[in-house]
């Protein structure tokens, strides 16, 4: 019976082999395409420190990663030994994986372009040959879409270019897109007549119009939050209610008095103050009311302690 003196010893074999810089270049003339030898200055290659195998595979897996200045910047080369008796199907992705943590560290040390990562799998295990794709489409259990998906342009919605009338076909999504079509771009009380006819509708929650307007509130330039409000509440039956929670809110304190300190004294933290005190305020009336912990806390911009503190005399 064989002894094992190391817990891994194909791991530990390889790389003490491929950490040879000499090794390591005669292992890439042998094995890398033409096309990505040709991109690569092999003076300069380096095993790079560091490990992206996850925890749960140490056991089975070992990586080395190697960096080599290309013709446009530098890049990387990623090489992984795969030593198991039974090879993984979803090997490639886990290739695509560790190609996409290497990227990741390209970009933590300052770079601003992703690098080309060329991942090699080394097989050596009991069963020949080696019966799975290496191409990480064949992981999907459609590949036809996933190919579709992944090898084409992201889909992009860009409201900012969207005609309004467009937007307001949208059904549920109108409200947000025209929303933030605008947010910072109008004056939101020039959109009145587009939100009420939305709200007329009877599309959303109480939870989200009031999130929707609170975000309003704290990213929009309405030049009177608290007369725009109301008027969209008294023509909006349905969500009235929560309207006027922020509108009396706003009338009672904080808001309007934070923007009139800043604008007649020039005191920056009475803007700042005022605006607090109307979120705190605004917040308190809504947990009163039942909404959600978390919707009111996105919405008003309060940390977890404020939130706890609301309710302390």
């Amino acid at each position: 019976m064989s002894k094992k003196f190391t817990p891994t010893p194909h791991d530990s074999v390889f790389k003490q082999f491929l950490s040879e810089k000499e090794t390591a270049q005669d292992f890439f003339d042998i094995w890398l395409p033409d096309e990505i030898k040709a991109l690569c200055d092999f003076d300069s290659l380096k095993v790079e420190s560091g490990s992206f195998i996850h925890s749960d595979m140490k056991n089975y897996q070992s990586d080395i990663l190697y960096s080599v200045n290309t013709q446009q910047e530098k890049g990387y080369i990623y090489l992984l030994i795969e030593h198991q008796s039974t090879p993984d199907k979803l090997m490639a992705w886990r290739l695509m994986r560790y190609s996409m943590a290497a990227m990741q560290k390209h970009l933590e040390a300052g770079h601003k372009k992703l690098p080309l990562v060329f991942p090699i799998l080394f097989y050596c295990g009991k069963k020949s040959p080696h019966p799975y794709s290496t191409d990480w489409l064949d992981c999907f259990s459609g590949r036809d879409i996933a190919e579709k998906i992944y090898t084409k342009p992201f889909k992009l919605v860009d409201v900012t270019t969207l005609e309004d009338d467009e937007i307001m076909k949208h059904k549920r999504m109108a409200l947000l897109e025209l929303v933030q079509k605008h947010i910072r771009r109008r004056d939101m009380t020039e959109l009145m007549n587009e939100i009420v006819t939305l709200l007329s509708y009877n599309y959303y929650t109480d939870n989200q119009v009031i999130t929707m307007f609170n975000y309003l509130i704290q990213e929009g330039n309405a030049q009177k939050p608290m007369e725009f409000i109301t008027e969209i509440a008294k023509q909006s039956e349905k969500h009235e209610g929560a309207l006027m929670t922020i509108a009396q809110a706003l009338r009672q304190e904080g808001k309007q008095e934070g923007y009139q300190l800043g604008k007649n004294d020039g005191v920056q933290e009475g803007k700042l103050e005022g605006e607090k005190q109307a979120s705190m305020k605004i917040a308190r009336q809504l947990l009163e009311k039942g909404v959600e912990r978390d919707i009111v806390k996105l919405s008003t911009g309060l940390t977890d302690t404020e939130m706890s503190n609301l309710f302390k005399d």
